[in-house]
């Protein structure tokens, strides 16, 4: 074992690793990348990270600079979680550690799953209610900040967050809050990061207001830091809204307190089919306005390929060969929902089908429920790696959208199966590409700078579903004009002065390097 390793092993109660084997460990994730760390912890409490923060800043003071960055589950498919540094895991910061049953909130580490969460939390009938993967942390939830699929209702992790702690770049600790003017100002006159940042962020949102309010009207993505305008509200200022999308490069998330919602039981699931996009928009739009909790559309080919694996959807399908699949879910009033829907089955075109949940049919949906992720997993031929997911497209462009996709297929030739939810606009595409040719870097990013292209012209964002990391970086960097890219290097410098909170991410991103770190060999993962 290293000096380094040695040494912040003597410092904290957690471990510390340079082993091989747990390089070899970290080296990946759910991205189309491969990078090894140097180091990995794995801190026990905040003062662990503290501690391992504190070294790290000292060193960047003589010189001695180790990127840091901080992994949840591993599941970022943008390389966000990856580092030839130091790379912090939050997996045994995953307790609850105060609840509070009457004001519905409750206060847990970062490290702690969303899973872990909600099952704890079902006990007294709450929720919080996140359509995201069940081993998704809540701090990899803020860092990444995703549009999921119930975010069209019930607004995303960001409407359940009151405040945050974090350990700043030099082992300071941050507890956001919303502060008056006058509170700034007292906490602006103290010592330290903390109180620096306070004043530096009060006095770039005070004389960018105009840059502010224009880059954060026309944004629809996470690029950058654009939720700079979500700081400042009258009077008053909270920094929490910095963290979400901010993929750690201002801090580390060590605790979280969130708020609850009570659970809602009653569930119920709509299938619908149609050969032609324009119909299945006007369902779409129907089924919008009823205020699902989830409203999905999947391109048929997804579908087919599930089928073709084993899976029991010829009754959804029967003989549409190409069109989309609709999938709804709906908890409020779902007798006066699903009501509306079937009331309209006799005007569907006969190549439509129309599936509502009953006792008959609740085995169906289930199956049909675990269709895309066999498509996800259809990888005898090549491996759907994540190249561009989560973008964003308005529903008002969605059609001429899914038409530009048809002429990209055969200029590609790759097989374009669109998936997403409707009601948050959030959406992805997932062809399959093989990892082991030597061009395959070359037609990843082909591919991601033609289907960003499309995408902008189309109104939408390739960050409108979740931030750029390293990969979608490639892109968003030449996007960004001068006026943001300034904004957002100034907010970076003052949380960060040294540069050491995860420097290759967002605007940090060297194409070179990234490019020359995609996987040659396929992915041992599989999509749960």
């Amino acid at each position: 074992m290293g000096k380094v390793a040695k040494y912040l092993n003597q410092l904290t109660i957690g471990n510390v690793f340079d082993t091989p084997d747990v390089l070899e460990a970290y080296a990946t994730d759910c991205s189309v990348l491969r990078i090894k760390p140097k180091l990995v912890a794995f801190p026990e409490s905040t003062e662990d990270i503290r501690k391992i923060m504190r070294f790290c800043y000292q060193l960047s003071l003589k010189d001695i600079k180790i990127p840091v960055t901080v992994r949840g589950s591993g599941l970022d498919e943008m390389g966000a979680d990856l580092t030839n540094g130091l790379l912090i895991s939050t997996e045994k910061l995953n307790r609850l550690l105060e609840a509070d049953k009457r004001e519905r909130l409750v206060r847990v580490q970062a490290g702690m799953t969303l899973k872990e969460l909600n099952t704890a939390l079902s006990v007294n009938g709450l929720t919080v209610p996140i359509g995201g993967h069940d081993s998704d942390t809540i701090g990899g939830l803020i860092s990444n900040c995703p549009s999921d699929p119930y975010a069209g209702k019930y607004g995303g992790i960001m409407s359940y967050v009151e405040r945050l702690e974090v350990v700043l770049p030099n082992g300071d600790i941050l507890q956001t809050n919303r502060y008056s003017a006058r509170a700034i100002s007292r906490k602006s006159k103290e010592k330290g990061l903390e109180s620096t940042i306070y004043k530096k962020i009060y006095e770039l949102l005070k004389k960018n207001k105009k840059i502010i309010d224009e880059v954060c009207k026309s944004n629809t993505g996470s690029a950058g830091y654009p939720t700079i305008g979500q700081v400042r509200r009258g009077n008053t200022m909270d920094l929490a809204p910095l963290f979400f999308g901010a993929q750690g490069t201002l801090g580390v998330i060590s605790e979280v307190i969130l708020r609850a919602v009570p659970i809602k039981n009653q569930v119920k699931r709509v299938v619908a089919t149609f050969e032609d996009f324009d119909i299945a928009q006007k369902f779409l739009d129907l089924a919008n306005s009823l205020k699902p909790k989830e409203l999905n559309v999947y391109d048929v080919k997804i579908i087919k390929t599930a089928e073709a694996s084993g899976k029991r959807l010829s009754e959804i399908t029967k003989n549409l060969t190409k069109g989309y699949v609709v999938f709804a879910k709906f908890d409020d009033r779902t007798g006066g929902s699903l009501k509306k829907i079937s009331s309209i089955k006799k005007v569907l075109p006969r190549s439509s089908e129309l599936i509502v949940e009953s006792q008959k049919t609740t085995a169906k949906l289930d199956e049909f429920e675990n269709s895309l992720i066999s498509f996800l997993n259809s990888t005898r031929t090549g491996e759907r790696v994540p190249i561009l997911t989560d973008f964003y497209m308005p529903a008002a462009n969605l059609g001429n959208f899914i038409n530009d996709l048809k002429v990209l297929e055969k200029s590609l030739k790759l097989d374009l199966a669109l998936f997403g939810s409707y009601s948050a606009s959030n959406y992805s595409l997932r062809p399959k590409f093989k990892v082991e040719e030597k061009d395959f870097n070359r037609n990843a990013v082909a591919f991601l700078r033609a289907g960003s292209y499309i995408i902008n012209r189309e109104g939408g964002s390739i960050t409108g579903g979740m931030p750029e990391g390293r990969l979608k970086a490639l892109v968003t960097n030449d996007e960004l004009s001068a006026v943001e890219k300034k904004l957002y290097t100034v907010i970076k410098k003052i949380f960060d002065p040294k540069d050491i909170m995860n420097p290759a991410i967002k605007l940090g991103t060297d194409s070179r390097f990234t490019i020359t770190h995609f996987r040659s060999t396929g992915s041992s993962k599989v999509v749960v």
